[in-house]
């Protein structure tokens, strides 16, 4: 939490005069004593090479849905005619970690087309705006797997 907090400190001076070093330090250890003493955020988060590796293929898949779930909503409001099948589905998955589950959850809300509803335990509720299938299998595959794969490596 310290290196996060005193990282995100000098980008937002964007300076490394010794004063705001010095108050960036003190922040950053003061911070997390104050307010996260028991988070759980960062307890499950690898920092393996490999792990490190799939962050950056995670942050590489999750642009290339990002890009395709908009050049599908935007042509569905182009093509008023494209069908569209709303409908709120269920998927389960494997993660164990809380922020695993919810770094999932929130990559999904932010893909435009779906957007999660509920995270119960290892199910998921999602709105989708084309279903495609009512099995929940189906949907998993579908909709949670591609980042399923490197959130198990990143979170354990």
């Amino acid at each position: 939490m310290f290196i996060m907090l005193f990282v995100v400190w000098l980008l937002l001076n964007n300076s490394v005069k010794t004063e705001i070093v010095l108050v960036g330090i003190g922040l950053s250890l003061v911070l997390p004593l104050l307010l996260c003493g028991k988070c759980e955020v960062f307890t499950n988060l690898s920092l393996s090479p490999k792990a490190i590796l799939y962050s950056f293929m995670f942050l590489f898949t999750f642009l290339t849905e990002l890009f395709k779930a908009n050049f599908d909503v935007a042509r569905r409001v182009i093509s008023p005619s494209l069908p569209i099948n709303p409908g709120i589905v269920e998927v389960k998955t494997r993660l164990k970690s809380k922020i695993g589950r919810v770094i999932l959850a929130d990559s999904i809300t932010l893909t435009p087309g779906t957007f999660t509803l509920e995270l119960e335990g290892d199910s998921l509720f999602i709105h989708w705006i084309d279903v495609q299938s009512t099995d929940v299998k189906e949907n998993t595959r579908l909709i949670v797997e591609k980042f399923e794969k490197y959130l198990e490596v990143m979170y354990g």
